[in-house]
């Protein structure tokens, strides 16, 4: 395990923090557990790098819909608007650029099981439409075809953050 932590805890927590916004020790420790756990589910037909950032990013979009999340939010939203009040510049920047990031995952996940499946793989997981095609066990076209209704649902739900 020792060997897999230090291989990968760069990717993990950079998926984190794409994902969540900010680095968050107690979900990448949540990360290598659920790796531990599940190493016997692995399976030597797709790269390890892949199953463990699907993986990571499974247990962040789990961490945003917690509780947990919610009461972690409330707690610095008060903080976060002073924040944009009374900071200009780089740290109003920052905010914005989570925000931003919030309302894509959020638009992300109400689309379509397929076709959220497809982004996520080639988007976040940098997979190739053959490697999404394997995973899936769908045709190529398909995956074409899902991934571009999905970047066209997207665009639409996203048109707030292209000022339209």
């Amino acid at each position: 395990m020792k060997e897999i932590i230090s291989a990968h805890s760069g990717r993990i927590k950079a998926i984190i923090k794409k994902l969540t916004g900010s680095y968050n020790e107690d979900i990448e420790q949540e990360v290598y557990i659920k790796t531990w756990r599940n190493l016997d589910r692995y399976h030597e037909e797709g790269k390890f790098v892949q199953w463990i950032s699907a993986l990571a990013a499974n247990v962040c979009r789990d961490y945003l819909k917690s509780k947990q999340h919610q009461a972690d939010l409330r707690k610095s939203q008060d903080e976060t608007i002073l924040d944009r009040v009374a900071v200009g510049g780089k740290q109003e920047e920052r905010f914005d650029a989570k925000e931003r990031q919030k309302i894509i995952l959020k638009a992300v996940d109400t689309l379509p099981k397929k076709m959220r499946q497809v982004i996520i793989l080639y988007e976040f997981e940098e997979m190739s439409y053959e490697e999404i095609a394997r995973k899936t066990g769908d045709p190529v076209g398909t995956v074409k075809s899902r991934l571009f209704n999905a970047r066209k649902l997207l665009g639409e739900a996203l048109k707030p953050l292209k000022g339209e």
